[in-house]
């Protein structure tokens, strides 16, 4: 038996905690597959928009892990569908009962979010005073858009894809850490299913319709896309969930959780420089009047919530595997 044989053999009967060890792939070999699964992925984005669903995110990423390991033999890459369906079959139910949160029968939450913001902005929301000072006043959706348009446009639209990124890489490099993750992963997902069951509320643009705030701020996501090329992917951008599922913010609580999971298991002096994805993140919410302050500040939360409940469990399972 070949070594890569070899290799691949262990790679099936390797027992669920341990990394998946590489499959022997050529260097040429990935290059070439990377590239074209790279160029499949352009051209479905632009002709039908980035995938944002996670059935479409999850097979696009199992794609990309058969071009990693293109030469791997088709077992190695029915673990990953062995592995992720379970999760993937988790997420699905959030996705869908999501949307239908607004529809149990209680009262969609207007007034409290928007005297904190007050209270916070001196007077005015954080969204009206950021739509006056980088929108324009007033702020309309045919305003021109300005470079940061661009930028937070960008950063808003990672949230579909970045946390099942981290995820696939982590699946190819270390099983061990690939369940840690989608552990908290899923957990933060339906951590805030909860709370907007409990408690659904109306977004800024949403109370801005309805005569709520004093000023006047609409919904602007997206602004930017258009002007280099990329209207056609902002599918991702439009249509997506429930609007009154908005406390807590899952865009930026799942930007906090990758964060601090990043600056909790890297060891480089410059993991620090990931908080500015959770920065750069609120911002854009705050801005685009998808959200409000508290509204990013309970996602932050729930987010430290989850890292530290989920260490602490990990903690005690290890130790009393110790003692046995």
């Amino acid at each position: 038996m070949t070594r890569g044989a070899e290799e691949d053999e262990q790679t099936v009967a390797a027992p669920t905690a341990r990394p998946l060890p590489y499959p022997r792939t050529s260097r040429k070999v990935r290059v070439a597959a990377m590239l074209g699964y790279a160029a499949l992925l352009v051209l479905w984005s632009e002709t039908l928009g980035i995938p944002n669903d996670t059935v479409g995110v999850f097979l696009w990423l199992w794609l990309g892990t058969v071009a990693w390991n293109i030469q791997a033999r088709p077992s190695y890459h029915l673990n990953f569908l062995k592995d992720w369906w379970l999760p993937v079959a988790g997420l699905v139910i959030y996705f869908f009962t999501r949307g239908l949160t607004d529809e149990i029968g209680l009262p969609v939450h207007v007034t409290m979010p928007i005297r904190f913001d007050e209270w916070v902005g001196f007077g005015q929301t954080p969204t009206e005073r950021l739509q006056r000072a980088l929108c324009g006043d007033p702020c309309l959706r045919s305003s021109e858009p300005r470079w940061y348009d661009v930028l937070f446009t960008t950063v808003y639209a990672t949230h579909f894809v970045t946390g099942l990124t981290i995820a696939a890489v982590l699946w190819v490099r270390n099983r061990g850490e690939w369940i840690k993750w989608m552990r908290r992963y899923v957990i933060i997902n339906f951590g805030a299913l909860a709370i907007y069951m409990l408690y659904p509320m109306a977004p800024p643009w949403m109370a801005s319709e309805q005569g709520a705030l004093h000023a006047r701020v609409i919904r602007i996501t997206g602004r930017g896309w258009h002007d280099i090329g990329l209207g056609r992917m902002d599918v991702v951008l439009q249509g997506v969930g429930n609007p009154v599922a908005a406390m807590p913010s899952l865009h930026a609580g799942i930007t906090f959780l990758i964060a601090l999971y990043g600056i909790q298991r890297l060891r480089t002096p410059y993991r620090w420089l990931l908080v500015l994805y959770p920065l750069a993140m609120c911002t854009a919410l705050v801005y685009y009047a998808e959200h409000y302050v508290i509204d990013v500040l309970a996602g932050a939360l729930l987010a430290v919530v989850v890292l530290v409940g989920c260490q602490l469990w990990e903690n005690s399972r290890d130790r009393a595997r110790d003692r046995t």
